[in-house]
């Protein structure tokens, strides 16, 4: 238990130095962080999880097509080609929409303002 306590302390430690800095470095703030979040998953995520639903599509048809004479396998394999286009279409169709969504009512453009304290009189 001391022995976690005393990694923790210090990892809290070295940390320090860092979060004096997170003011001045860029992208640290919580719209930066934020932005930072969604530029990941727009660039990485989700062209693996559309691949991941060709891949499917495609193991399909190759069970389709290795199954020439077994019906219960290609029933199998035709299933799996629907499933990975409908799959593939949700996808890309909620990302459309999202996309037309931020694009007509500018959303993620513009902060939000905060409105002034009242005077103290």
């Amino acid at each position: 238990m001391k022995s976690k306590l005393g990694i923790v302390s210090s990892l809290a430690i070295m940390a320090l130095p860092f979060m004096a800095l997170a003011q001045t470095i860029p992208g640290t703030t919580l719209p930066g962080v934020i932005q930072g979040v969604i530029s990941f998953l727009n660039s990485y995520v989700l062209p693996l999880i559309v691949g991941i639903a060709i891949i499917y599509f495609m193991y399909g048809v190759l069970t389709y097509i290795r199954a020439a004479g077994d019906e219960e396998k290609r029933k199998e394999g035709r299933n799996m080609m629907i499933y990975g286009i409908i799959a593939i279409a949700v996808m890309l169709s909620v990302v459309g929409l999202v996309s037309v969504l931020t694009t007509s009512f500018s959303f993620g453009t513009q902060l939000p303002t905060i409105p002034p304290l009242p005077a103290v009189r």
